[in-house]
């Protein structure tokens, strides 16, 4: 074979064959030699480069950008295909979201969102709007107000370095509930606040969605509380009527009993606001303090539970609110997806008195979860109707 003198031969063992290899640079051109190939661009292999066992591959190495690329085709082929979602799996969805907003969050995530929702401060007291889920007392499992406290306390405090300002929850709210959260800036703070509700100066608003229409629309409800254990396959505790009074046997009067040790005064005024769809917007006014008053009275006292509250729709089982066929048509889901439904409690309105013989009046507005289930029942607000 004729050479331009600048290849060298090879004997490789192995194949029992000559090789000849041209001793150019690998990124150089031997003009002489018409058997040299051009050099390869970046990224580029031939099949002649790739021995087998070698780490190398055939293709080119997939830069991030055209990976990004890839997964967005990908993700758009599947909302291609996938079958669109009907009217009820849109409003379980919603649902789904609305339980979950701020559960499960970053401390300072939620002590932001408390500081954009205060609702007043002075030098004694702070009062924030309550979101949904949120424990205020201490929880292992998601993050309670509680402790996050002390982050919004510094935030309110200007973030200083110093700051010996602190925030303590004084008339706290349920899990489930929403609305106005009082908080005091002292210890003293919270033993005037808790004396003046013991003496009924703390006036407290809650409006509330029930299933049914009290009867009749306003009143008070007076009767004891107590916490009962259900037996059963799935046994539990929950708070149970304690009443003083019982039928008579002719069944025309009403006959005093013996009050249980154990049960605790609860009085709630309450009076219905609209109705419509089975549906009732209530307003209530505790006068005690009682561990779930106003869910005990409104679903055993009048008969008329709470939307939303799976705990005493119910007295002998653990299971979701059984809802009417009228209702589920009106809030747009099945009955199976009933246990997605929010607890539709919310704390209205605060009023304590002032410090400077003018009270404190906050009133909050109400979740969006809320409107929007009003809306769906035809269920007009007060200020809506006088307009």
């Amino acid at each position: 074979m004729n050479s331009c003198g600048r290849l060298a031969r090879v004997f490789d063992r192995s194949s029992g064959l000559d090789l000849l290899f041209c001793r150019v640079k690998p990124r150089t051109t031997c003009r002489q030699c018409p058997q040299t190939t051009p050099p390869l661009a970046r990224g580029q292999s031939t099949a002649a480069n790739h021995t087998p066992g070698s780490d190398t591959d055939d293709k080119p190495r997939l830069r991030a950008v055209d990976l990004a690329r890839k997964i967005r085709g990908e993700k758009s082929k599947t909302r291609e295909t996938a079958p669109p979602m009907s009217a009820q799996q849109r409003r379980v969805m919603e649902l789904k979201r609305f339980s979950v907003q701020l559960q499960n969050v970053h401390p300072n995530v939620l002590a932001k969102h408390l500081h954009r929702s205060v609702l007043y401060q002075d030098k004694d007291v702070v009062i924030v709007n309550k979101p949904y889920g949120v424990p205020v007392a201490d929880d292992s499992d998601v993050t309670s107000i509680t402790s996050v406290l002390p982050v919004l306390s510094k935030m309110m405090d200007g973030m200083k370095m110093k700051s010996d300002s602190q925030l303590i929850p004084c008339l706290g709210l349920e899990k489930d509930s929403t609305g106005t959260l009082l908080l005091a800036r002292r210890d003293e703070v919270v033993e005037h606040v808790l004396a003046l509700n013991r003496n009924n100066k703390v006036e407290r608003k809650y409006w509330v969605i029930t299933v049914g229409v009290p009867v009749p629309s306003e009143g008070l409800i007076d009767i004891p509380i107590i916490e009962r254990e259900v037996t059963g396959p799935q046994p539990h505790y929950k708070m149970a009527l304690s009443p003083l009074y019982r039928l008579n046997d002719e069944g025309d009067g009403v006959t005093k009993v013996r009050s249980h040790r154990q049960a605790h005064p609860a009085v709630t005024k309450y009076r219905v606001l609209d109705s419509s769809s089975g549906c009732s917007l209530v307003e209530l006014q505790p006068f005690t303090g009682v561990k779930h008053q106003l869910r005990v009275h409104m679903a055993f006292a009048l008969g008329c539970p709470i939307l939303g509250d799976h705990k005493y729709s119910h007295w002998s089982k653990l299971a979701p609110q059984k809802l009417p066929e009228r209702v589920l048509g009106k809030l747009g889901i099945e009955q199976s997806k009933v246990r997605h439904l929010p607890l539709h409690l919310h704390a209205r309105q605060l009023t304590l008195p002032g410090s400077s013989q003018v009270d404190v009046n906050v009133s909050c507005l109400l979740p969006k979860y809320f409107t929007q289930t009003l809306g769906r029942l035809h269920i007009t607000l007060p200020d809506e109707k006088q307009t």
